[in-house]
């Protein structure tokens, strides 16, 4: 309901206290219903849609979130009996005031549970998906990249860890999970059994939970400014929150000076509390980027803008209901007042990592472009030197950077599309300040 009226996101709540204080089983449940209902809404709404007798009527939001957490048990979950399905729609209904309405939830979802099941699989993915948006991949991507985006957009995400102390592997094993190596960084875990965010070791900040993609952000920057054999001292992260990309900078540049910067005041403060115990390397400001002073003299800037979101559809379901093409021009203009002060804040001769987890052009190459031709003594660098460097330090598997060489456009950024690579979808540019 909260994700609906749009006064909240699904994963802040999931991850909330009220739903980590149910047991497990009830806890597992509870994410799959909620992210698998936002996942196959569209398509669920068309299919319910059919068995109303006035398939145009507006149905209050109770009503119409009951038949949607019905139909997706019916049509997705194989552990939950069909009345037991229908029966807790019901229940919903009558206790949210709708004892009318309840008589009209038990015989749609009767008459879903006694059709057969005629969509395959992908066509089922690309209608759960906006038509405006799988227009878009299809155009940029072509159909079958479309069709696998689509199919990476209703599966879940698998759960990538950074592992901050070498003992921290073995407890994690001792307290149950199960873990295997990730597929790009050679010190990345993927979870395969078992709630991580139960252990000590999470809670002590030990372990985090971080996309590969995300943590490969960070360590492309990391590596980018090593490569230019200067002294690192000052580095800003223009758009820091939650921080996780900081860590990995403050790691690899233990000398530096970090800035970490947020314009949001709740995702700052919650960034502050998190990076507290770093507070001698990491200055945390509230401060909008796109207002960082000229010629600050930082020796890297990293800025992972605030975006559409369009890589993330798997992680974060709710996206595609908000989501409308008109979004994209106003976070394109946005990006690109960022980019421009980030390069400005350089020192010359320094380099900027520029990110998104977008899949859409305007918010990723387009925005650099735009930068690039407005600001003189910028320009593009490749960033295959500094997958084989990555390589050569250890930091990326064998088979990791090899996937990456692939991914690869023709300017030297980086484009990972969900699934291909087992991570979320970024775009990664590094971008370099002339020396004088």
């Amino acid at each position: 309901m909260a994700v609906e009226r749009g006064s909240a996101h699904a994963d802040d709540l999931l991850r909330g206290n009220a739903v980590s204080s149910l047991s497990p089983a009830d806890r597992s449940l509870t994410t799959t219903l909620v992210l698998g209902v936002l996942r196959w809404q569209l398509e669920l709404d068309d299919r319910l849609k059919s068995y109303l007798a006035r398939p145009g009527a507006k149905l209050d939001r109770e009503v119409l979130i009951s038949l949607r957490l019905g139909a997706f048990q019916l049509l997705y979950l194989d552990r939950v009996p069909a009345h037991a399905a229908i029966g807790e729609s019901v229940e919903l209904v009558k206790q949210a005031g709708h004892q009318f309405a309840s008589r009209m939830v038990n015989a749609v979802l009767r008459k879903l549970a006694a059709a057969p099941r005629s969509s395959s699989f992908e066509d089922s993915s690309v209608q759960a998906h906006p038509a405006w948006l799988v227009d878009r991949w299809i155009a940029h991507y072509g159909r079958e990249a479309a069709c696998d985006l689509c199919r990476h957009g209703q599966t879940q995400p698998v759960i990538s860890l950074r592992i901050e102390d070498p003992g921290a592997e073995a407890e994690l094993v001792r307290s149950g999970i199960e873990l295997a190596p990730g597929g790009l960084l050679s010190a990345a875990r993927t979870v395969i059994a078992g709630d991580v965010t139960t252990t000590e070791a999470f809670h002590d900040g030990r372990v985090r939970i971080q996309d590969e993609g995300s943590q490969l952000i960070a360590e492309l920057a990391a590596c980018a400014a090593a490569q230019r054999n200067q002294a690192i001292e000052n580095i800003v992260d223009a758009c820091a929150a939650p921080g996780g990309k900081t860590l990995i900078l403050a790691q690899r540049h233990e000398e530096a000076h970090l800035v970490a910067c947020e314009a949001s005041p709740q995702r700052f403060a919650q960034m502050r509390d998190r990076l507290a115990a770093h507070a001698d390397q990491i200055e945390c400001r509230l401060a909008d980027a796109s207002r960082l002073e000229e010629n600050s003299a930082f020796d890297l800037a990293l800025a992972d803008v605030p975006c559409s979101g369009t890589g993330t559809l798997g992680r974060n379901p709710e996206i595609r209901h908000r989501l409308q093409p008109v979004d994209l021009p106003r976070h394109a203009e946005r990006q690109r007042a960022i980019l421009t002060a980030v390069t400005r804040a350089l020192r010359p001769g320094s380099r900027a990592v520029y990110s998104t987890c977008s899949l859409e052009p305007e918010e990723n190459e387009q925005v650099v472009a735009a930068v690039l031709a407005q600001s003189s003594g910028i320009r593009w660098i490749t960033l295959e030197t500094s997958i084989d460097a990555l390589f050569e330090k250890g930091i990326l598997t064998e088979t990791g950077a090899e996937e990456l060489r692939t991914c690869l456009t023709h300017q030297g950024a980086l484009r990972l599309l969900p699934g291909a690579l087992h991570t979320d979808g970024f775009f990664i540019a590094l971008l370099e300040k002339a020396a004088p």
